[in-house]
């Protein structure tokens, strides 16, 4: 077991520099990821948020699809918040755009609406321990389907926002936007775990 994972940030697009130092905080060495070269060096990937269509394609132009799909379908761990969940994800509703495709999860983008709908609420998560997590919602998308060996680790009435499929996790929320690293802390372990 490896004591301090080096996490992967993809760097294309989304507040990648939140998401290393939360990922500093929960234990791990971060560094960005725009290469396949440098996608095979980290021992877990975080997927930030930002525009899911734009970063699909330029997954695709940095010829990143592909290894990435293989290193998370072999056994990586993967943390996706927002943009991330949903290129995570199995189904985008409505949406034919490029995708890695490996969580069981049906996806709704921009669900909870437009920017000005942006919020902030306490949630229980279990899995985590106490206290409620802060989740921040910003244009976050909304998982309206979760597969049979998909846990829910947290929700907002009744609805996912945190999920985990193996060593996959996926968030509807951006959880780099606080100082709670819990979310970012279960990826370490997993990276841990699998090292």
């Amino acid at each position: 077991m490896v004591e301090r994972p080096t996490l992967g940030v993809l760097a294309l697009q989304g507040d990648v520099e939140k998401h290393m130092q939360a990922a500093e905080r929960a234990g791990a060495t971060a560094v960005t990821v725009r290469t396949p070269e440098q996608l095979a060096a980290v021992d877990a990937l975080i997927l930030p948020g930002g525009e899911s269509t734009t970063q699909g394609m330029l997954l695709e132009r940095y010829e990143l699809m592909e290894p990435l799909r293989r290193r998370l379908v072999s056994g990586m761990p993967a943390l996706g918040t927002c943009t991330g969940l949903i290129l995570l994800a199995r189904e985008i509703v409505g949406s034919k755009q490029p995708r890695i495709g490996v969580l069981d999860v049906a996806v709704e983008r921009n669900a909870y609406g437009r920017q000005v709908d942006s919020f902030e609420a306490d949630v229980p998560a279990p899995a985590l321990g106490d206290p409620p997590l802060r989740a921040v919602f910003i244009r976050a998308p909304v998982i309206q389907r979760v597969g049979p060996e998909v846990e829910v680790l947290a929700a907002v009435e009744g609805q996912p926002i945190l999920v985990r499929q193996d060593r996959i996790l996926g968030c509807a929320f951006h959880p780099e936007l606080t100082e709670d690293a819990r979310v970012h802390a279960l990826l370490v372990q997993m990276a841990r775990e699998g090292a």
